[in-house]
């Protein structure tokens, strides 16, 4: 093989720049500098694990309705692996490369979960904010942990208001159209 890869080393390229690209080392076994390396199994326009991927995408409901779209804005960038997409979309992309274009279903259970009963409260209403005392009203509290959680008026009682504070999508499944612009 060596021989072979020296033949197209002179027909092509310097052989210092055909050996590097192939992720092979010099003779006297020093890597070459400058080039990327990548195993025989790994392909660097692959989406892995660690690979910062660029997609645009539009999501839609069962209903139709379209919730949310890039296409006419900035694509959205991502690290691959590190849970920053929902975990149905992200799975559906392993191993999909630039320029592939694709329609993923995303079932409740890969998304934003399914509607929880936990996460609906019964508070007073005079704990509410004036303008928020209707139906419909978007509010943002604070959970246990100090974390943000933004919840919907669903019900008012005559001193009691119901919140949800499950997820907007929560309970949908989620209908993706994606464009992989790029994967590095």
């Amino acid at each position: 093989m060596q021989t072979d890869l020296a033949i197209v080393c002179r027909a092509v390229y310097s052989c210092a720049h055909a050996v590097a690209a192939f992720g092979q080392t010099t003779a006297a076994g020093a890597e070459l500098p400058g080039r990327p390396t990548f195993s025989q199994n790994e392909d660097p326009m692959i989406i892995s694990p660690g690979k910062t991927v660029a997609i645009t995408y539009t999501l839609t409901l069962d209903s139709g309705e379209t919730v949310d779209s890039n296409v006419e804005t900035e694509p959205l960038t991502y690290t691959h692996g590190e849970e920053e997409l929902i975990f149905g979309l992200e799975q559906a992309l392993e191993g999909k490369q630039a320029g592939d274009t694709l329609k993923v279903s995303v079932p409740p259970e890969d998304g934003y979960g399914a509607v929880s009963d936990d996460a609906l409260l019964e508070v007073p209403l005079d704990h509410l904010p004036e303008e928020a005392r209707e139906a419909g009203a978007v509010l943002t509290a604070v959970g246990p942990e100090g974390q943000e959680l933004q919840g919907v008026v669903t019900g008012i009682g005559e001193t009691t208001a119901t919140l949800d504070f499950n997820h907007p999508l929560a309970g949908e499944v989620l209908h993706f159209d994606v464009t992989i612009l790029s994967v590095k």
